[in-house]
Formats: C-alpha cells, sequence, structure tokens
C-alpha cells in the first residue's frame, strides 16, 4: 500500500499510473472505433461494441487497481448488491467533483453495463480521454444558456437530436446511460447563483434524462438513482489522487421507469413537461433529505 507516502508523492504516483493505463488501452479502443467507422454496419457495431466494453471494462478495472494502492478512504455503500449487468439502466447521480465519476465506475462496473455519460462538447479535446470517449459513443453536447437557446431555439433541436441519435446506438447492447441530472458540478457559489431550493443540491435538469427515457422507455429495466456523499466535503481530481479523500458513502436506489412519462412528448406537451418536473423536483427532495441524513450521521 503507497498511502503511508506523502500526499504530493501519491498524487504523483496516481497521476502516472492513470496516464500509463490510458495510454496502454486506449489505442487498442481507437483501432476498433476506426474499424466501426470503417464499416458502419449495425451487424459490425454488434460484433465491436462488446470489445470495446471489454477493453473500457479493463481499463476502469485498473483504476480501481491503483485507487486500492493509493487511497485508504473508508467506503460506506448500500443498494449493488442485486443488479444486472446485462440490463438496461438509466443513471442518476448528484455531482459535486470529477472524483464521483470513479466512484460511480469503480462501484458500478460489471455490477452494470458500461456507463456512458453526456459530455459537454469542449471535452472532447482533452488529451486521450476525448478520443477514448469518442471511441465508446459517449455523446458529446453543446450546452447553451438559456439565453442563447431563447435568441436561437434551433440550438435546443440539435442538442435534442444528438441525444436522441445516442440513445439510439445505445439499445443495440445493454448499456447504462449516465446523467448528472444537476448539469454541472455543485458549489456553494453556483448554488447561490441559482438560489437553489435544496439544501445540497443545484436544480436539477429534466431535459436530457426525459429524452432518454422517450427514446428508450422500453429498453431500460429500472432507474438507478445513486447518492454520493463526501462526510468530510467534497474533494478535487488533485485531492483525490493524493488519497486525500477520507470517507465515501453511496446509496443506490433501483426505482421503477415512469411508463406513462417515457411514452409522453416532453417537449411538444406541457401538461407532460409539468409532471415530469414534478416527478424530478420529488426524487431531488427525497436526494436532498437523504444527503442530510447521510451527513448527520457521519458526524457521530
Amino acid at each position: 500500500m503507497l498511502n503511508s507516502l506523502p500526499a504530493p508523492l501519491i498524487g504523483l504516483i496516481a497521476s502516472l499510473l492513470l496516464a500509463l493505463n490510458s495510454f496502454s488501452w486506449v489505442p487498442l479502443l481507437l483501432l476498433l472505433a476506426m474499424l466501426k467507422l470503417i464499416l458502419p454496419f449495425t451487424a459490425v457495431r454488434l460484433r465491436l461494441d462488446p470489445l470495446l466494453v471489454r477493453v473500457a471494462d479493463a481499463w476502469i478495472a485498473c483504476n480501481s487497481g491503483w485507487m486500492a494502492l493509493t487511497q485508504k478512504a473508508s467506503w460506506d455503500v448500500e443498494g449493488i448488491e442485486d443488479l444486472d449487468p446485462r440490463g438496461w439502466y438509466l443513471v442518476n447521480c448528484n455531482h459535486q467533483s470529477w472524483a464521483d465519476i470513479l466512484v460511480l465506475q469503480h462501484l458500478l462496473t460489471r455490477r452494470i453495463p458500461l456507463l456512458k455519460f453526456f459530455l459537454k462538447q469542449q471535452l472532447i479535446w482533452v488529451p486521450v480521454m476525448g478520443l477514448a470517449w469518442w471511441a465508446l459513443d459517449f455523446p458529446f453536447m453543446r450546452r447553451h444558456s438559456e439565453e442563447v437557446l431563447k435568441a436561437r431555439p434551433e440550438l435546443r433541436g440539435r442538442d435534442q437530436e444528438a441525444t436522441r441519435l445516442a440513445c439510439q446506438r445505445f439499445s443495440l447492447i445493454p448499456t447504462s446511460v449516465m446523467n448528472f441530472c444537476e448539469g454541472t458540478r455543485f458549489t456553494p457559489a453556483k448554488h447561490r447563483q441559482q438560489q437553489s431550493p435544496y439544501r445540497h443540491l443545484l436544480k436539477p435538469k429534466a431535459g436530457g434524462i426525459a429524452l432518454a427515457l422517450n427514446v428508450m422507455g422500453d429498453k431500460f429495466h429500472a432507474i438507478l438513482d445513486v447518492t454520493i456523499v463526501y462526510p468530510d466535503g467534497a474533494p478535487n481530481f488533485w485531492q483525490f489522487l493524493c488519497g486525500r479523500m477520507q470517507r465515501v458513502r453511496v446509496r443506490v436506489q433501483t426505482l421503477p421507469v415512469p411508463r406513462h412519462l417515457a411514452t409522453g412528448d416532453y417537449a411538444g406537451d406541457p401538461a407532460v413537461r409539468e409532471a415530469f418536473q414534478q416527478w424530478m423536483q420529488q426524487l431531488w427532495r427525497d436526494k436532498d433529505a437523504q444527503i442530510e441524513r447521510l451527513l448527520d450521521t457521519a458526524k457521530r
């Protein structure tokens, strides 16, 4: 175990292991992706997509390996015992740090199908990882502000179409569609700016999850509502690499898919949109209360 070393040295070692792991697997990912690009046929995708997933699972397993070497965090996890690695899931989680992604991958990989994230368009330029996400069909979204969308409403349609196309690709093999409904990482400044009615959460954005349900509602076996709490404060990515995440508490709830909402027209029907937003707001109120309980019990 390396977690007894000075924190900056742990961070340097973890960074090197993460980079080495990524550089080892990404070339294979890109080779398979190029074959899929050259031969854009469903029969080819059905053969190559599982291979791409296996490579991604191996990359995540290696990440879990260096995390075990460098982390000494206490993990308190409930709700992951009876998940189906061959099922389709829509996964929703609160978002506080880049560490959330590694926590989710560490806990859920091979318990459910590979998590596919909706990413900001700018992230395609992240060295090495941008290419890996592209190879794995992670959808890149141009998230515009409400002011821009009001001025140019056609941009809203482009993101919706990109989401729809991505979800259609996800329907070929078992997939877990991952969505951070807050749309960005929680910070006290963002919380104040939004005047969020929740104590520990930003306001949820229902559009992405609504469209995913509309396109793949008949595929999803369940919704996984994940809550991550860092009782000692959410670590930034460098602090995580340095092994400074002391405790993490994770609760996973398996919820039924709201079929009455999945079949509605969220974009075009105001009544469906209102019902969906009310469903999301209740989910967020429950999550906010759960975070409060987890933080409270962690103090005892």
